[in-house]
């Protein structure tokens, strides 16, 4: 059994009106040195031995991201 991460982030040329309004937030609540805030997703699968790297791309580009403005990166934490 592995965990394993994928984690889901706006592409870069994507509006992030989360993140907009994250960084609109901490300017208000007295932390000012923040520029910008990208706002993602985080999954967490646990995967027997079998499901290799391959499979793990296709269910991350198939369920987990919205490939057309998301990008995707699959981690094995163990």
């Amino acid at each position: 059994m592995a965990r394993v991460v994928v984690e889901v982030m706006p592409k870069t040329e994507i509006l992030d009106p989360q993140g907009q309004a994250i960084v609109g937030a901490l300017g208000r609540l007295g932390f000012p040195g923040v520029s910008d805030v990208r706002q993602g997703k985080r999954f967490e699968l646990d995967v027997d031995d079998s499901v290799g790297d391959a499979e793990l791309e296709k269910i991350a580009e198939a369920l987990l991201a919205n490939t057309v403005i998301e990008d995707w990166k699959v981690v094995r934490v163990s």
